[in-house]
């Protein structure tokens, strides 16, 4: 069994039962110590006096807040507690308010409460069942640790759940926070926003978290066992994620929805640049018939090469601009090589088409 955290009482109205918190999550991070390169000696940090470079027991710490360059109010810890007495051994809900009006972006970390003792656990039954009938969350706050926190204690699976959660100062407004949002309604057809919506619903799947693990962990585990086996280590690193751009963007979601009616797994930006690297796809028109095409080169075919010589000076962009006054289609997946071949051979078409 688990040892409790905390230990206290939850109180709701004049009912009150004695309850022990523990912790819901484990982490499950490769522990790394840190060594001196070459020497494969542990460094440690100690907790060093700065003027005299002596290390200072953990008791002889006290908390200092600077109010002036070098001036400190000294705060004991003793003291910290002592502003608030009742509420470091109580979980007090002052109200129950419905979980669909709670954004998740202010719950923190979660906690589980069991009673403190098997004769409470009629009372801590009714308030879990109570709490699940009516899909309501009780807010409350208490200190543990020197600090305070809001909190909400739901049920969940016939068991009480405490989350801690940011206070509402705490959230960042992220208009302010990010740069590039949408200043306004952005452009889209309603072709679009349809075929969005049904190539989600395609999509759509049953949450099931053990479908999901963490793969970053598994390699890092991976390459230790190989260093430790003394085998190779052959790191194999996917080529950067092109965005998708807005004039292409009807054309990506048509060929997404395509994919995941066949049967196939809808293909990802990364998977997409993957493949374009390793199999160029054809673009521009078709390979001409005529009986130029079976002589020696024409003043098309070399106008064409001295193009594709001239295009080889500019950049992605420069040729993508090109690319979509030619609208060459599934531009917006080609790397700089297909998108300078495919221009070449476009404009090589065009020039044939004049003629």
């Amino acid at each position: 069994m688990a040892r409790p955290v905390w230990t206290g009482v939850l109180t709701f109205g004049l009912v009150t039962v004695p309850v022990s918190l523990y912790t819901a999550t484990d982490s499950h991070s490769v522990q790394f110590h840190q060594l001196q390169r070459g020497t494969g000696d542990r460094v440690r940090n100690r907790r060093v006096n700065e003027r005299t470079g002596e290390e200072v027991p953990y008791e002889d710490i006290v908390k200092g807040y600077e109010v002036a360059d070098g001036e400190y109010v000294v705060v004991e810890p003793g003291e910290l507690e002592q502003i608030s007495p009742g509420r470091s051994r109580t979980i007090d809900i002052s109200g129950f308010v419905d979980l669909d009006q709670v954004d998740p972006i202010f719950f923190d970390k979660t906690y589980y409460l069991g009673p403190k003792g098997k004769e409470y656990g009629k009372v801590f039954q009714l308030l879990t069942e109570a709490l699940t009938r009516s899909n309501r969350a009780g807010i409350a706050l208490f200190s543990m640790r020197g600090k305070e926190y809001l909190t909400a204690v739901r049920a969940e699976d016939g068991l009480l759940e405490l989350h801690t959660m940011h206070w509402a100062d705490e959230l960042r407004d992220p208009r302010k926070e990010i740069g590039d949002l949408p200043g306004g309604r952005a452009e889209f057809s309603g072709q679009e926003l349809a075929t969005a919506e049904q190539l989600i619903d395609m999509l759509t799947v049953d949450w099931n978290p053990e479908e999901y693990h963490d793969t970053f962990e598994e390699q890092v585990r991976k390459l230790i066992e190989d260093k430790a086996a003394g085998r190779e280590i052959a790191v194999a690193e996917g080529p950067p994620a092109e965005a998708t751009n807005a004039v292409d963007l009807m054309d990506v979601l048509k060929r997404s929805l395509e994919g995941v009616q066949g049967g196939t797994a809808a293909p990802t930006a990364r998977g997409r640049a993957r493949r374009s690297r390793s199999t160029p796809k054809r673009t521009g028109g078709k390979k001409g018939t005529s009986a130029r095409s079976t002589g020696s080169k024409t003043p098309a075919a070399k106008k064409r090469t001295t193009a594709e010589d001239d295009l080889s000076q500019l950049t992605k962009a420069q040729l993508y601009e090109k690319a979509a006054e030619l609208e060459i289609a599934h531009r917006s997946t080609m790397t700089r090589d297909e998108l300078r071949k495919a221009v070449a051979g476009a404009t090589g078409s065009h020039l044939r088409a004049a003629s």
